[in-house]
C-alpha cells in the first residue's frame, strides 16, 4: 500500500499530472481492500478528501493560470467588429452616429491613459499620492452626481460632497482597513479599484435621487414624502444587482479573479463583499444626502 509521505508530497506539487496521480494512489488502495464495492469506495474517497482536496485546488489553478494569456493587438480589434456593425446602422438610419465615435474613441484614450497613470501610481506607491488620487475622485464624483439638476448644481454640491464622504469614505476605510487589513493602508491596488466602485456607485445613487427628488418637490410632493420616493429609486439598480448576481450576471470581479485562477469559493466572497459594499455606499450617501435637502427650509420655495 502506497505510503501517506507519497501521498502528501503530491498533494504539496502543483504538477498538472497530480490529479491522475492522486486517483492513482486511490486506486491502489482501494484495490487491496479485502471485499471492495462501490458504496465503499466513495465513503473511501470521502475519508480521504481532506488529502486530496488542495491536490485538486492546485491542478485547478494551475490549468486556470496558465490558460491566461496576453491579448495581442489584433486579437484586440476583431472586438471593434461588433462596434462597427452598430455604428454602420446608426449611420444607415441617420442617427448621430458621430456621437457614437466620439465616445468609442473617447473610451480608447481614456483606458489607455488611466493604465499608464495606474502603472505610475502602482509603482510609486507613496500615501500622499493616493490620498490626492481619492480626493479628486471624491470631488470629480460629487460634481457630476449633480449632472442630472445642472440647475442646482452650485447650489448643492457641498451636500454631495459631505453626502459622498460620509457614505463612500467610511465604507471604503472599513473595508480596507477592517475586512481586507492590508499593509501598507493605502497599498494602491486594493484602494484605487475599490474607491472607484464605491464612489462611482454611490455617484449614481446621488444623481437618482436628486433627480427624483427635484421632480417631486416641483409637483407640489411635501418634502418627506419626496425624500422617500427619491430614495426608493436611488436603490433600485443597486438592489436589482443584487437579485441579479449570479442568477443573471456574474460580475466582473468575480469574474476576472476566475480567469486568473482563483478558487471560485475564494471569488465569490470577495463579491459578498463588493455587492454589500456598493449597496451600503450607496444607500448611506443616498440617503444623507436626502436628508439635509428635506432639513433645507429653503426648498419648501421650489
Amino acid at each position: 500500500m502506497p505510503s501517506q509521505p507519497n501521498l502528501v508530497a503530491c498533494v504539496n506539487s502543483t504538477n498538472p499530472t497530480i490529479t491522475c496521480s492522486v486517483l492513482c494512489l486511490l486506486s491502489s488502495d482501494f484495490c487491496l481492500l479485502p471485499h471492495p464495492s462501490p458504496l465503499f469506495f466513495i465513503y473511501f474517497c470521502v475519508a480521504r478528501w481532506h488529502t486530496v482536496k488542495p491536490c485538486f485546488r492546485n491542478s485547478y489553478k494551475y490549468f486556470m493560470t496558465n490558460t491566461i494569456s496576453i491579448i495581442p493587438i489584433s486579437s484586440l480589434l476583431l472586438v471593434l467588429l461588433p462596434v462597427a456593425i452598430v455604428l454602420w446602422v446608426q449611420f444607415k438610419w441617420g442617427m448621430n452616429y458621430k456621437e457614437g465615435i466620439y465616445a468609442v474613441s473617447r473610451m480608447l484614450a481614456q483606458l489607455l491613459i488611466v493604465g499608464y497613470f495606474l502603472g505610475f501610481i502602482f509603482n510609486a506607491s507613496r500615501a500622499w499620492i493616493i490620498i490626492l488620487m481619492l480626493s479628486v475622485m471624491l470631488v470629480s464624483s460629487s460634481w457630476i452626481a449633480l449632472r442630472s439638476v445642472k440647475d442646482f448644481r452650485r447650489q448643492y454640491y457641498f451636500y454631495v460632497l459631505i453626502s459622498l464622504a460620509v457614505g463612500g469614505v467610511s465604507v471604503l476605510i472599513l473595508i480596507t482597513q477592517l475586512v481586507l487589513d492590508f499593509s501598507p493602508w493605502y497599498k494602491p491596488q486594493y484602494m484605487i479599484p475599490l474607491a472607484g466602485m464605491i464612489f462611482s456607485n454611490s455617484m449614481n445613487a446621488v444623481s437618482l435621487a436628486a433627480e427624483r427628488y427635484f421632480e417631486e418637490r416641483q409637483r407640489g410632493v411635501e418634502s418627506l414624502r419626496a425624500r422617500d420616493s427619491a430614495f426608493k429609486t436611488a436603490m433600485i439598480p443597486i438592489t436589482n444587482s443584487l437579485f441579479a448576481v449570479g442568477l443573471v450576471s456574474l460580475p466582473g470581479m468575480m469574474t476576472g479573479q476566475i480567469l486568473s485562477g482563483v478558487d471560485p469559493l475564494i471569488a465569490v466572497r470577495y463579491q459578498i463583499m463588493v455587492m454589500a459594499m456598493i449597496f451600503g455606499a450607496g444607500g448611506i450617501s443616498s440617503a444623507v444626502f436626502l436628508y439635509l435637502l428635506s432639513k433645507k427650509t429653503s426648498l419648501d420655495k421650489l
